[in-house]
């Protein structure tokens, strides 16, 4: 029973639910959570926003080249 206390102990929270983890859908807890944490990458939720730096803008204008 002792290495049950040492691997409840050593696993870490569900980023979606707070719930310990499970090593088949780790970092998540249950296949539910995986697809919740799916959804949101994909729907857009996780994006980084990004402030416009205007010199750059300013700078693609002037070239006419179009960005990568």
């Amino acid at each position: 029973m002792v290495p049950v206390m040492a691997d409840a102990k050593t696993r870490k929270a569900c980023p979606i639910c707070g719930k310990l983890t499970d090593e088949r859908v780790k970092p998540f807890c249950s296949k539910r959570c995986a697809d919740v944490d799916l959804h949101r990458w994909l729907s857009g939720s996780y994006a980084i926003p990004v402030l416009e730096d205007e010199e750059e803008d300013e700078r693609r204008d002037d070239s006419g080249d179009a960005p990568n």
